[in-house]
């Protein structure tokens, strides 16, 4: 299981693709609170282009069977809808970051944000589920199934393909691109708006947004080369075929080819096509986690989190809540302590007799304050109240009244 003929780096690629599809997740709860309709749309696209490449990675790690061709359906739409909408999302959190840095009024009103938001929806939803439809249309047949990769769409090859299926990576990311050169442009522009915008918005800071503008422009510098070297491969690779008609192109539509490894490896340019195109995805979602895993809503969330696991009942023994450094426990009247507390602190105790003074000693022991030597505390010495009938009993106050003993009365 461990040694995949057909993909030498099998598991290492499921395994780290399931992570992904999992931590691509952790920071949505404060980016949904947040409006942050486009970052939002991103780590659901991102965990579910993981998970759905996991899956076809472990199911025909070591075959070409098309044991699940109602899966197939759905994976390799889900491939098409991921290859545009992760451009999609990032143009999204690029067109957000523009909006901000070239604003001109400090408030947003609900109404705006609520129509920011729907457009977002639109691009992140609307294009992927379109560009489904447009696949359909130039798709030579059901799907292929690729020994190691899974289940595949396939374009048949005609001018209609080139705007159809093959150009939208492409335009989407130069349109980033071209929001991202004017986001910056802005932002040197109208830096004085721009602080007083995120001095008023509590849930959009400094270092977000800029962690914004980190992950949107690595999606863009990671899905440009990567989509100009397909669409390269697609005009050189095989000749462009005329669109003849629908029934032409949909001919024996239902026909599923099968690859293994041994067969498409041994092209170079596909072997590079698919690496690049299933390893981008769980790469995202890696470098995603590395810009907002670690932020401190994201080091709050995780403290909150393990709070609530450790009070659950099963997990109370293992983690226990310990007590602050310093603070004491008064115990009640009766006497009862715990064995630790016996560890930790000392047992005080009330004498009812106290030695009797030393009548022998001259005047000149008494000292500069006038108490005896006999009054001076020393190690080992408990110190009681005065009773009426004793010599010294003017000269103390009623905060003498009782002394207890320990290891260095006093």
């Amino acid at each position: 299981m461990f040694n995949s003929p057909s993909d030498p780096t099998y598991p290492a690629f499921p395994v780290l693709a399931i992570l992904g599809a999992v931590v691509a997740l952790v920071p949505l709860p404060w980016h949904f609170q947040a409006w942050n309709a486009g970052t939002c749309l991103f780590m659901i696209w991102t965990s579910i282009a993981c998970l759905n490449l996991a899956i076809n990675s472990i199911v025909w790690s070591n075959n070409v069977l098309n044991t699940a061709p109602v899966w197939c359906d759905i994976s390799s739409r889900i491939v098409v809808a991921a290859g545009v909408a992760l451009p999609a999302a990032s143009l999204c959190i690029q067109r957000r970051l523009y909006n901000i840095a070239s604003i001109k009024s400090v408030s947003i009103t609900h109404a705006e944000k609520r129509k920011g938001m729907i457009v977002d929806i639109a691009i992140g939803v609307g294009i992927p589920l379109l560009q489904i439809v447009f696949q359909y249309i130039v798709s030579g047949h059901r799907f292929d199934i690729f020994e190691g990769i899974g289940c595949s769409p396939y374009t048949y090859i005609t001018p209609l393909a080139y705007p159809f299926a093959l150009l939208w990576p492409l335009v989407i990311s130069l349109i980033s691109a071209c929001y991202c050169a004017l986001t910056l442009r802005a932002f040197l522009q109208r830096r004085a708006q721009f602080n007083a915008y995120l001095a008023s918005n509590t849930s959009l800071t400094a270092n977000r947004y800029f962690r914004l503008m980190g992950i949107a422009s690595f999606e863009i510098v990671c899905t440009l080369p990567i989509s100009a070297y397909g669409l390269y491969l697609n005009a050189t690779a095989a000749p462009t075929n005329p669109w003849i008609s629908w029934e032409d192109t949909h001919f024996q539509y239902w026909v599923v080819r099968q690859y293994p490894a041994a067969l498409w490896r041994t092209d170079l340019d596909t072997v590079i096509s698919f690496e690049m195109s299933r390893w981008l995805a769980p790469f995202c979602a890696m470098v995603f986690f590395g810009f907002f895993g670690f932020a401190q809503e994201a080091r709050s969330s995780y403290r909150k989190a393990f709070l609530w696991v450790r009070n659950l009942p099963p997990c109370r023994r293992l983690f226990p809540e310990q007590k602050p450094k310093g603070t004491l426990s008064i115990e009640k009247a009766t006497g009862w302590h715990s064995k630790r507390d016996e560890d930790v602190l000392p047992v005080y105790s009330v004498h009812t007799s106290r030695p009797a003074p030393s009548a022998s000693l001259p005047s000149s022991a008494l000292s500069d304050d006038g108490l005896s030597v006999s009054d001076t505390p020393f190690p080992g010495y408990e110190k009681f109240p005065e009773t009426p009938s004793t010599a010294h009993s003017d000269a103390y106050d009623d905060d003498h009244d009782v002394h207890v003993s320990g290891p260095h009365a006093v």
